[in-house]
């Protein structure tokens, strides 16, 4: 019987504040692992903590992304920042295409929040009546 081993990743090299923020705010979008749903209330929680968030994706799950944006700049919850769109080497020799867009909190994301979160604490209430 063999026993496998795994080691310890490398130290993440130092960071300074910005880069750490960034890293929190960052959600890497898949369009096979999570809804999209998933997503968009994600992105709400990131806003809320972060009053930005960062959505990116490759190839297939580019029109996820742009999904997402849509849905919560159509709500009212977020404006657009930035933007960016590139290709990136692949393994396979084709080019794949990557995109970045920053969303930053609404003047009106708190107060189309506030709904929702009295909602849930109204039935969390009830439940424990």
């Amino acid at each position: 019987m063999s026993t496998t081993v795994a080691s310890a990743p490398d130290p993440a090299p130092p960071a300074n504040n910005n880069t750490e923020n960034h890293k929190k705010n960052r959600i890497q979008v898949s369009n096979t692992k999570k809804p999209l749903f998933f997503y968009v209330n994600l992105a709400k929680r990131y806003i809320q903590q972060h009053d930005e968030v960062e959505l990116s994706a490759l190839g297939m799950a580019i029109t996820t992304v742009v999904t997402i944006a849509e849905i919560l700049k159509n709500n009212g919850l977020a404006t657009e920042k930035k933007v960016l769109t590139s290709t990136v080497g692949m393994k396979d020799e084709n080019k794949g295409r990557l995109i970045e867009i920053v969303l930053g909190k609404s003047d009106k994301f708190d107060k189309l929040m506030a709904p929702a979160n009295t909602t849930e604490s109204e039935a969390a209430d009830d439940e424990k009546k």
